[in-house]
């Protein structure tokens, strides 16, 4: 049901949907970082038209310094960006320009350069004499987050760490906006100031209120001095002298006020921070403090907060100007990141209905982010998807997606997995009884099903798993009452027939449980409109080739085990073609016994020798990645035959010596055979290395293994 968007009894409508695309370029040392070409979106010619589908209203789209003049005073190639931005303009969307973005500016310049604010300024005139249309601005994003990160905590260039450094670069960057907004309104007397920054707020114990207090009143100083606003009556005017601020530097913001016409937040679950005196609660890397009082900055979502409203109505009531949340994203999991978004928007709408003036909440990085949790100070290509996850160079919608165009269409957005609460929220469990409908796990004591139930907790995934007791799955009576009563907004198959050797006597048991059950399940859930996931083996391939299998190589197995997975895969696709089925292998996680890592350990810890295959090759799959990684998948509503393994492939020999030298236990007593020599009753294939043609993938098997022993010895 459509629900209009209205104009309160104040004046103020809905806020619209926008979005953004990551697109810093910072500093680093000596090394510039450039998030687009990370993403590739510099190379792809379809993500505007991506974009547009959303049906945003605005974008928020670089033009940034330092990649379009490198070299001073250098003739422009505008031929790239105006194609980008040309074809926005066709799109119907307005683009928001940013110029700089935790950027320090090209290398013939620097944040604490006196020239600047003016070499900043010509190029902002240069972008708006080119671009004449474009209506909004962010000439410089974050201009105080940037100036701590560059001048106070020394992770961006100059790396500097002290106050002084902190205020002369803050006060390059808004005079650099001042002046480069003269100059853009002399070829655009139109043209507005979207000032973004992050929308903070610093608590503390009571021995540190005086620091909370400062760090409150610092806050705001890129708004108080584009509105003109840090006189003698400031309570930083001192200070701000005090850390080499001349009057005459503070004077050219009283004289030269230029009130943002929006102010853009960024609000994130880091944003609100708690001074933490308690220092043994803490790492020692954590440890910091001011020269009188020893602290841990932290993040205070798990000790104290305000919460985004409070903070909004704060800021509306201190500038009275029109608002926008220009950042809203979460780096968790899916349903983490819908309800962190779908948070945010609820609790806007609500503000315009008490007369609070929110123009827009902008769903960020369109593309993801790479490398966020080192703020860009390691180059290790860790990723976070956003609205899109990129996969082999291309993005693909996640549940974001389908949530970002629902509501820019001035639909309300329904998903079950909302009427949980995020965990940042005290109160996060509702009844599933009463009211969150639960996901329904098939195969209650199994390995994967465990899993399943354990990390559905641990991400407040309201879960039922059921059993052979609870549920018959080769009866189509039971699967329907089991659905009628729990009402589930989907279903997991995590049962199966594992036993391979023995499949082969028991073949009639085998594909009874691993074809016909899957299959009818599929199909009652398809009937039923209900999200239905699966999993098979890669022991459907017959491991005659040389690379790893993708999806869409033949099927071709060499035993009873393989054919009963192979055969369900094509029954459950063709009573329900919306079905997922995941295709993993070698699983092995640290909540069980029953798989080949903890064999090798109590062998060893015994004294018994272990006898492995060093000519079967494998893609050895930790449980909790896979059950992540599944989970994403079937909340965002994909469907089909997908490869999830972990990166890397190894014998299993190989594996076991692995597993013998990590749990520090004698590699010797490892028996290295061939697989003839194993004695298996069912044939195995050689060679079953996994591979996604998507480009989706799980962490390297390296890291999965140091997450396993941490696990277990935890």
């Amino acid at each position: 049901m459509k629900n209009k968007s209205t104009v309160t009894a104040s004046g103020f409508p809905d806020p619209e949907i926008w979005g953004g695309i990551e697109c810093t370029i910072n500093r680093v040392e000596n090394e510039y970082r450039d998030q687009l070409e990370d993403t590739g979106h510099y190379k792809r010619e379809d993500d505007l038209a991506l974009f547009a589908e959303l049906g945003i209203k605005k974008i928020r789209y670089p033009v940034l310094w330092e990649r379009h003049e490198r070299e001073l005073n250098e003739t422009i190639d505008w031929t790239a960006t105006t194609t980008k931005l040309e074809k926005i303009r066709k799109l119907k969307i307005e683009p928001v320009v940013g110029l700089l973005h935790h950027g320090s500016g090209p290398a013939f310049t620097h944040l604490e350069d006196p020239a600047f604010p003016a070499l900043f300024a010509r190029y902002a005139a240069k972008v708006s004499a080119k671009f004449p249309w474009i209506k909004y601005y962010t000439p410089v994003n974050e201009p105080l987050t940037t100036a701590r990160f560059s001048g106070l905590y020394g992770a961006w260039y100059p790396h500097k760490k002290d106050d002084r450094s902190f205020v002369s670069i803050l006060l390059h960057e808004i005079k650099a906006t001042i002046l480069a907004m003269q100059e853009i309104r002399k070829n655009n007397p139109d043209a507005r100031l979207l000032q973004t920054e992050d929308l903070s707020r610093v608590h503390s114990s009571p021995s540190l209120s005086y620091q909370a207090e400062f760090e409150n009143h610092r806050r705001w100083l890129t708004y108080d001095l584009l509105c003109g606003r840090v006189d003698i009556h400031h309570p930083l005017w001192h200070w701000l002298q005090y850390c080499g601020a001349t009057k005459k530097d503070l004077n050219f913001f009283i004289k030269h006020p230029c009130p943002p016409d929006i102010m853009g937040f960024n609000y994130y679950v880091t944003s609100e921070r708690y001074l933490d005196e308690e220092l043994e609660r803490y790492p020692s890397s954590m440890h910091g403090g001011n020269g009188k009082h020893s602290y841990v900055d932290t993040e205070a979502v798990r000790l104290q907060q305000l919460g985004l409203s409070e903070l909004l109505r704060e800021a509306w009531e201190r500038f009275t100007i029109p608002i926008a949340i220009t950042e809203c994203h979460l780096a968790c999991t899916r349903e983490e990141q819908i309800r962190w978004l779908h948070d945010t928007w609820t609790t806007c709408r609500e503000l315009c209905k008490l007369g609070v003036d929110i123009k827009g909440v902008t769903a960020w990085a369109l593309l993801g982010a790479y490398d966020w949790n080192s703020l860009l100070t390691k180059r290790k290509g860790y990723y976070e998807s956003g609205v899109f996850q990129l996969l082999n160079g291309q993005p693909r919608p996640t549940a974001i997606a389908k949530m970002v165009k629902t509501l820019a269409h001035n639909e309300n957005y329904h998903h079950p997995l909302l009427l949980q609460g995020g965990w940042w929220k005290k109160e996060k469990t509702l009844p599933v009884s009463s009211l969150a409908a639960p996901v329904i796990i098939i195969g209650k004591h199994g390995t994967l099903a465990r899993a399943f139930s354990t990390i559905c907790l641990h991400r407040n995934i309201p879960v039922i798993a059921l059993s052979r007791k609870d549920i018959d799955i080769l009866s189509a009576e039971s699967i329907r009452a089991a659905i009628d009563h729990y009402r589930p907004w989907a279903m997991i198959n995590a049962s199966g027939y594992l036993k391979v050797d023995d499949a082969e006597a028991n073949q009639a048991e085998c594909f009874s449980i691993n074809a016909t059950a899957p299959a009818l399940l599929a199909q009652i859930c398809n009937a039923s409109g209900i999200p239905f996931m699966s999993f098979s083996t890669d022991l459907v391939f017959d491991g005659n080739k040389i690379s790893p299998y993708h999806e869409t190589d033949a099927v071709k197995p060499l035993n009873i085990y393989g054919a009963s997975k192979a055969e369900g895969e094509r029954r459950m696709l063709h009573t329900n073609p919306q079905a997922l089925i995941i295709r993993t292998s070698a699983f092995f996680g640290p909540w069980d016994i029953y798989n080949f890592p903890h064999m090798v350990l109590e062998n060893l810890n015994r004294g018994s020798t272990f006898t492995a295959a060093h000519d079967v090759v494998v893609s050895p799959t930790y449980v909790p990645d896979l059950v992540n990684r599944s989970l994403d998948l079937l909340i965002d509503g994909e469907y089909g035959i997908w490869h999830l393994a972990n990166k890397g492939m190894t014998s299993w020999a190989d594996l076991a010596i692995e597993v013998a030298e990590r749990g520090g236990l004698d590699k010797k007593k490892i028996i290295s055979c061939t697989a003839a020599e194993m004695n298996w009753a069912a044939s195995r294939p050689l060679f079953t290395a996994l591979e996604s043609e998507t480009g989706i993938m799980l962490p390297s098997l390296d890291n999965a293994l140091e997450r396993y022993f941490h696990q277990k010895t935890a």
